[in-house]
């Protein structure tokens, strides 16, 4: 991948883009891993990270990627217009006969869906996940919260399964939880970052539960009711990542060492917000790296 992207004329893009997996909260394809399962792992990741900052307009300036995908630079400003070009970029890696994705990010999944058999619907889940990121900014209880994780959560977890060669039902269910637990827990992180967005991913029933407004959410630090509230849906987030936790034990090797990685950055979050008295509002709770190591270490050796 690293090749073919440096002769593109999208090389910038595509270095830009792969370069943000390093400041991601978890793993995406560490070095322990085989050197296909990387590239496959970076691909995906690079036209996950596409859609995601088309969806919260984060591209580089300039409009260069709008061009890429055919339409004008002002389209960079149009998060619809950019999501709806992208689908379009997606069904050309699907369709038999049809010319090449456009975007350099897009046409890099065309080995990896070669090599592995990936299918379309993970990656038009995470479009449409953007979707609705333009359409919701709030939301009323837990199922539609749980609705919007199938579908910008889970299919990474499923594309994971896929590259590795490691789909089954049961896995599937338990990466779904996994992957739901990791999206509950960056909510909790980033919940002043998404209201300087006009997002609350907090469910409404339990924000008037725990008798918590949005102004409370714009507050320098988190009050009491804000504390109880992070406390309780850390507790759900932490039992749904329980629940997938078996996942680990369940394959073996520098598979298992990843997806240990998955489910130990997950808990190591849990205890920086717990660490941080669930005051998620004074400033982001990141775990340490020696947190990380440790959680990742106890779920490796115990499986779960």
């Amino acid at each position: 991948m690293t090749t073919t992207a440096a002769a593109d004329p999208g090389h910038q893009q595509v270095s830009a883009t792969l370069a943000k997996a390093a400041r991601e909260n978890f793993p995406v394809a560490p070095r322990f891993l085989p050197a296909a399962w990387r590239e496959d792992l970076m691909a995906v990741y690079g036209y996950a990270r596409l859609v995601d900052d088309a969806g919260d307009g984060d591209l580089a300036p300039g409009g260069a990627d709008a061009v890429l995908l055919g339409l004008e630079a002002e389209a960079a400003d149009e998060p619809a217009a950019l999501l709806d070009a992208l689908e379009a970029d997606l069904e050309r890696v699907f369709t038999p006969g049809a010319e090449a994705p456009r975007h350099p990010l897009v046409r890099g999944l065309l080995p990896t869906v070669r090599r592995t058999g990936l299918t379309a619907q993970p990656f038009r889940d995470l479009i449409e996940a953007n979707r609705v990121d333009q359409r919701v900014s709030r939301y009323a209880d837990r199922d539609q919260l749980l609705g919007y994780c199938e579908l910008s959560a889970n299919p990474v977890g499923r594309l994971v399964l896929g590259v590795t060669g490691t789909t089954t039902p049961e896995r599937v269910r338990r990466s779904d939880a996994i992957c739901t637990a990791l999206q509950l827990i960056e909510h909790l992180q980033d919940v002043a970052e998404d209201l300087a967005r006009d997002r609350i991913y907090l469910p409404a029933t339990e924000m008037r539960r725990f008798h918590v407004t949005e102004r409370d959410l714009a507050a320098p630090t988190a009050g009491a009711a804000l504390r109880a509230l992070v406390a309780s849906e850390a507790d759900r987030a932490r039992r749904l990542l329980d629940d997938g936790a078996p996942l680990v034990g369940s394959v073996q090797g520098r598979l298992r060492m990843l997806l240990a990685g998955f489910v130990g950055g997950g808990r190591a979050a849990l205890a920086a917000i717990t660490d941080a008295r669930y005051d998620v509002l004074a400033g982001t709770p990141r775990p340490t790296r020696t947190g990380l190591l440790r959680a990742a270490g106890s779920t490796m050796r115990r499986g779960m």
